[in-house]
């Protein structure tokens, strides 16, 4: 398949790899980033997606995404899809696959779990919003860059799957911190905390599978100096991105607030930006009530 890939980052890049090494026929292009080995360098976003029967996007924000879907839309063949794999809020997803629908494109909005380390094994999960058909067509290239995608539904969904389930994750990684900071204080050791923990009702994914406790349990970012393999500041814009989420639908999310307001602390007030999300705990060591 031919294949367009705009923006090729720290994300985008490994992604754009594994569809090369399968075979695709890639053309890439980004503003600064260097092309993988593999992909065909095109001059303007408008030119890499001529004749591609996907193009996939991998960008900061909503707004560089509606501006890259003007540039694009245009030039796509009909009935092309175009896939955006980048963290978004709901509102830009839906506005650009309305765009693309109603330029005779179909669209998927895919946003990734995994980071970069995902990226680079082609283990990311695929949280997909778009029609049947459109979905149809990316699932072969999902299953290239990932080892799992989940249809949720129409577009825009699967923008709303990715910031619930990274609310969870913020709220989780900060109540998993201030606990170890908790049995600090008490006398209670860090291993033994988690040996009742990961084995009873405060299990999670944050304490089993990513202990932000240097040398307990698997390693994991804070058993290499708290160096992000999700940083902070990205925890920040999907928090963020929550509660633009949660006010425009009428939520209540007083703990995802919390976490957002935490977060932005951390991350522009303190030294969190450049550190993994999990950094969290040495500043709970650090701080007292009062």
């Amino acid at each position: 398949m031919k294949i367009a890939f705009i923006g090729l980052g720290n994300m985008g890049a490994p992604m754009a790899a594994n569809l090369v090494k399968a075979g695709h026929e890639v053309t890439g292009f980004d503003t600064a980033a260097p092309m993988p080995d593999g992909v065909t360098a095109a001059t303007s976003a408008a030119g890499a997606v001529a004749g591609a029967g996907v193009v996939i996007t991998m960008l900061p924000n909503g707004a560089i995404l509606r501006a890259v879907a003007e540039q694009v839309i245009p030039s796509m063949q009909p009935g092309a899809v175009l896939c955006d794999c980048s963290t978004v809020d709901v509102d830009s997803a839906r506005a650009v696959a309305d765009q693309a629908v109603k330029a005779g494109l179909l669209a998927v909005d895919a946003p990734v779990s995994g980071g970069v380390g995902g990226a680079a094994a082609g283990t990311l999960t695929f949280m997909a919003g778009g029609s049947d058909k459109a979905f149809a067509i990316v699932q072969p290239l999902f299953n290239v860059m990932g080892q799992k995608a989940v249809h949720c539904g129409p577009s825009g969904n699967g923008q709303a799957a990715k910031i619930c389930n990274n609310m969870i994750l913020g709220v989780t990684m900060i109540a998993t911190c201030e606990a170890f900071a908790l049995a600090d204080k008490l006398g209670l050791d860090r291993q033994k905390m988690f040996d009742v923990v990961s084995t009873s009702s405060g299990y999670s994914w944050t304490m089993n599978a990513y202990c932000p406790a240097p040398g307990v349990g698997p390693t994991s970012p804070a058993d290499n100096g708290y160096k992000p393999g999700f940083a902070a500041e990205l925890m920040l814009k999907d928090l963020r991105l929550s509660q633009q989420a949660a006010e425009t639908a009428d939520a209540d999310t007083p703990m995802g607030q919390l976490a957002a307001a935490l977060y932005e602390t951390f991350v522009e007030a303190e030294d969190g930006r450049g550190m993994d999300f999990s950094a969290m705990l040495p500043r709970f060591e650090k701080r007292h009530r009062g």
